[in-house]
C-alpha cells in the first residue's frame, strides 16, 4: 500500500490550493479516504473524509465551506480543494486510509502518505 500526497505549496492568505494524492496497491475504491494535518507543534487534526463511492463528505468545521474532497476512482486519487486559505491552516496535509467509520479519530485509519506541505502567508 502507497499514499503518495502532492501538490502542497507556497499561498497568499485567501488563495487556494490543490492537494492530491495516489493510491497503489489496494483496491482504492472500496475504501474511505481523508485528510489530516498537522501544524508545528500540534497534534494532527481530522480535515476531511469522503466515503468509497463518494457519496458522502465529512469535514471538520474549521474548514467547511472552504475545503471540498473528491475522488477519482478511475484515477486512484482523491483531491483536498482548499479556497479561501487562512494562516491558520498552516500545516502539514496527510492523506489516509479507513478501515472503520469512525472518520474523525486517527485510530480509524492504517495507512498514511507522507504529508504535503502548505504555508499560507499573511
Amino acid at each position: 500500500v502507497q499514499l503518495q500526497a502532492y501538490g502542497g505549496g507556497l499561498v497568499q492568505a485567501g488563495g487556494s490550493l490543490r492537494p492530491s494524492c495516489a493510491a497503489s496497491g489496494f483496491t482504492f475504491s472500496s475504501y474511505a479516504m481523508a485528510w489530516f494535518r498537522q501544524a508545528p507543534g500540534k497534534e494532527r487534526e481530522f480535515v476531511a473524509a469522503i466515503t468509497w463511492t463518494g457519496s458522502s463528505t465529512y469535514y471538520a468545521d474549521s474548514v467547511k465551506a472552504r475545503f471540498t474532497i473528491s475522488r477519482d476512482n478511475a484515477k486512484n486519487t482523491v483531491y483536498l480543494q482548499m479556497n479561501s486559505l487562512k494562516p491558520e491552516d498552516t500545516a502539514v496535509y496527510y492523506c489516509a486510509r479507513s478501515i472503520v467509520g469512525a472518520f474523525r479519530t486517527l485510530d480509524a485509519y492504517d495507512y498514511w502518505g507522507q504529508g504535503t506541505e502548505v504555508t499560507v502567508s499573511s
